[in-house]
């Protein structure tokens, strides 16, 4: 027992310590902020900020929050709400921010710059972190530039496509925020382009919802070649929940080959995504925004992500997005979850401690960097 033992500290010991591979985040607060900002911050699905701000500290995140970031705040553990705004509000973005970034242990950021508002560039976030970013191109963000541009819709898109590619690592679609993930996903012919791009630019060329366009960027994207990485499950409530389960994508991922496909999230549709992980060599999938929001139960969630899809298609993630908090606590609970998941199965004798460090690295570093060739 006593051998067992030890092979589980030196388990919790080494992912501690890991270096992770954030490959799908968002920038931080740019500027200071006041306590109903952070508030409403706690609260994913409910975009109401009256609501949110009376129920967003009653959650698992609004505890996680005060229990694991308080003290990098110099705060004790489980601070009140109004203690903890008080003290951010004190040392200000920037700060709460370094501290937080350079605590998580992140050794490169893939940052998806699609929802920008009040958020850092990739470069913020390489600084404070003390580490190195890329970005993550949003196709519906290349979208709205191609129907402001002056040219054929689809042919701006490729050009724009192309040039903003060049330097990044990946495309990323919110389609399930744009009518989910049912229906036909082919590439539409060319006719059909000019048409709904026509449509679409009379009516201002905002917020792309048309079916057709959306098909058409995600083909171009498949056609670059570059990781696609798809928004699944858990969100805000513009997401419809039930077209946001991965398993509707299922002719799509027939068609997009090698393309390796990224289900980000996943919650509450992680074995689904597990399945498709397992069923296509194409698809990768990851827990981000879902661990830090589920808090104290992140870990059985953790174990959830590791019963089906093999282990080099895992990949770390926070999902990190506006409080440097959620950067941080996306970090702090997967390595948590993961140590305890790992070490339970080192503990039954299940696994060997060689293969629970083995795992630990694919997810938190090894397979993003294949898989994105950093």
């Amino acid at each position: 027992m006593e051998r067992v033992s030890a092979a589980s500290d030196a388990l919790r010991e080494h992912l501690s310590r890991v270096e992770l591979v954030d490959h799908h985040v968002h920038g931080r607060w740019a500027a200071d902020g006041d306590a109903a900002r952070l508030a409403a911050a706690l609260n994913e699905a409910d975009p109401d900020p009256v609501t949110a701000a009376a129920s967003g500290w009653e959650t698992q995140l609004g505890v996680a929050v005060r229990a694991r970031c308080a003290p990098l705040l110099d705060l004790p553990r489980h601070a009140s709400p109004s203690e903890y705004c008080a003290r951010r509000a004190v040392l200000g973005e920037g700060e709460v921010s370094r501290r937080f970034l350079s605590a998580a242990g992140v050794s490169t950021w893939l940052v998806d710059t699609g929802f920008h508002a009040g958020l850092t560039d990739p470069d913020d976030l390489a600084t404070l972190g003390g580490s190195v970013a890329h970005e993550v191109v949003r196709l519906e963000e290349v979208a709205e530039q191609a129907a402001a541009a002056p040219g054929d819709y689809a042919d701006e898109f490729v050009e724009i496509l192309h040039r903003r590619t060049g330097a990044a690592v990946a495309t990323k679609s919110v389609l399930a925020y744009r009518g989910g993930f049912g229906g036909d996903l082919s590439d539409p012919p060319e006719r059909l382009v000019a048409l709904a791009a026509e449509r679409w630019r009379a009516a201002g060329g905002t917020r792309l919802t048309d079916r057709v366009l959306l098909r058409f960027g995600l083909h171009r994207a498949l056609d670059v070649g570059l990781p696609l990485q798809f928004h699944v499950g858990f969100g805000d409530r513009d997401a419809r929940l039930s077209q946001t389960d991965p398993l509707l994508l299922d002719e799509f991922l027939r068609e997009a080959g090698d393309v390796p496909i990224m289900l980000l999230h996943c919650y509450p549709w992680e074995r689904q995504a597990g399945y498709l992980a397992q069923a296509f060599p194409s698809v990768h999938l990851d827990g981000g925004l879902s661990i830090h929001h589920l808090g104290a139960r992140s870990g059985p969630f953790v174990g959830r992500l590791l019963e089906m899809a093999p282990f080099t298609k895992l990949l770390y993630s926070s999902d990190g997005c506006g409080p440097a908090e959620f950067h941080f606590l996306g970090a702090t609970l997967w390595r948590d979850g993961m140590a305890s998941v790992l070490a339970g199965f080192v503990d039954a004798d299940e696994w060997s401690l060689d293969d629970a460090l083995r795992v630990a690295d694919l997810v938190a570093h090894g397979n993003a960097r294949r898989v994105y060739r950093l």
